[in-house]
């Protein structure tokens, strides 16, 4: 469902990995950092993303920063954080997409987190645990 969004691919990896990599998923950003390159999404963002780096445009910063927004306030997002996500170029309705996709990986993280689900194969060439 999330990847049928508005959101384009970088988007789309943008808002994955920030909950990945907040959620701290060691299965969901080894995996989402394959199928972002079977997606043509840049190593720059990729890396960015797994390493809590500055992203290459401010666009793609206002949408991690808001996706993490909603993940820390648990959906009460304040007005200064509301406004800069528009500000960035984003729509109203695209509030209710990144709210699908933290809805997404919430379930997805915490049954990986559930069930120590290892790294898959083709997946393994990425994997990748937080820093301490």
């Amino acid at each position: 469902m999330f990847q049928d969004t508005s959101f384009d691919k970088d988007e789309i990896t943008v808002v994955w990995q920030s909950i990945n990599v907040e959620h701290a998923c060691h299965y969901c950003v080894s995996a989402h950092t394959g199928i972002a390159k079977l997606m043509g999404v840049s190593d720059e963002i990729t890396e960015a993303l797994r390493i809590e780096a500055p992203l290459p445009n401010d666009r793609l910063k206002a949408l991690r920063d808001f996706t993490l927004s909603v993940v820390h306030g648990r959906g009460n997002v304040d007005k200064a954080a509301l406004d800069a996500f528009l500000d960035a170029g984003f729509a109203k309705r695209q509030m209710l997409e990144v709210i699908l996709g933290v809805s997404q990986k919430v379930m997805s993280n915490y049954v990986n987190h559930i069930a120590e689900t290892p790294v898959d194969k083709p997946f393994e060439k990425f994997e990748w645990h937080k820093a301490a």
